[in-house]
């Protein structure tokens, strides 16, 4: 898999070229060094913050796939199937976005054949308050008997999806708004893209004046993109079944 620095130098160079091109673009139509600056530096501050959502992305994804993880593990259960083979069965017929972790955790129990480390590994590696659960749940049954595991895995399906539908219902309309947010950011910088047509809006930026205009209208606009982020984000659940005791039973 590729490496966090290698997708960081890979985030880094998309991110260059984008606001190079972007550059020359806006030069092209402008003749103007301070406004092409202005847009250049305009599109690597988003896409920097758009790239940095990346991990709440990701989280989006796994608690989507969540509900699906249930059904496998349940119908492995019903069908006579033991934890280890259930939990192993998930690298190559669980939902694709979870294949790599149990993959890992695969390796890990024909490795060592310890259950509860490799259930730790899955957990720290996914670091996500929902599985934290469902893990958690499996590594108790596995101590303490299974006699009750498919009444936990059905409450903890719906308990995952009714707090999935009511996420999704709440991001839908919060994207309203922030789209809302993303043209009203836009339309100032458009506007000036155009008028930037004209050779008189190029002198008026291309003066001190016109540089420190620039300068605190890109402020502005990302610290109003920053906000706006900010009041939208869903508050994120806590992870009560992480931290230094992961592995270790009494």
């Amino acid at each position: 898999m590729t490496s966090f620095r290698q997708v960081s130098y890979k985030n880094a160079l998309t991110i260059t070229s984008a606001a190079a091109l972007t550059f020359l673009l806006v030069f092209t139509i402008s003749q103007s060094l301070y406004i092409a600056s202005a847009f250049s530096c305009f599109l690597a501050i988003f896409m920097t913050i758009a790239r940095a959502k990346a991990v709440s992305r990701r989280a989006m994804a796994i608690q989507g796939a969540a509900p699906e993880m249930i059904d496998h593990l349940r119908a492995g259960v019903q069908s006579g199937l033991s934890l280890n083979e259930c939990l192993i069965g998930l690298s190559d017929r669980g939902p694709e976005i979870l294949r790599p972790y149990f993959l890992r955790f695969r390796n890990e129990i024909y490795l060592s054949g310890d259950f509860e480390k490799a259930i730790a590994l899955a957990k720290h590696e996914l670091a996500h308050p929902t599985t934290d659960q469902i893990l958690e749940s499996l590594a108790m049954a596995k101590v303490l008997g299974s006699a009750e595991l498919l009444n936990i895995l059905r409450l903890l399906g719906n308990f995952t999806r009714e707090d999935l539908t009511l996420r999704r219902e709440i991001a839908v309309k919060h994207n309203w708004i922030k789209n809302s947010a993303h043209l009203s950011a836009a339309a100032p910088w458009l506007l000036l893209l155009l008028l930037s047509t004209q050779p008189s809006t190029s002198r008026a930026f291309s003066t001190q004046s016109g540089a420190l205009i620039l300068l605190a209208g890109l402020a502005m606009t990302a610290a109003a993109y920053l906000w706006m982020n900010q009041l939208s984000k869903l508050p994120e659940a806590s992870r009560v079944f992480s931290g230094p005791h992961l592995g270790r039973r009494l």
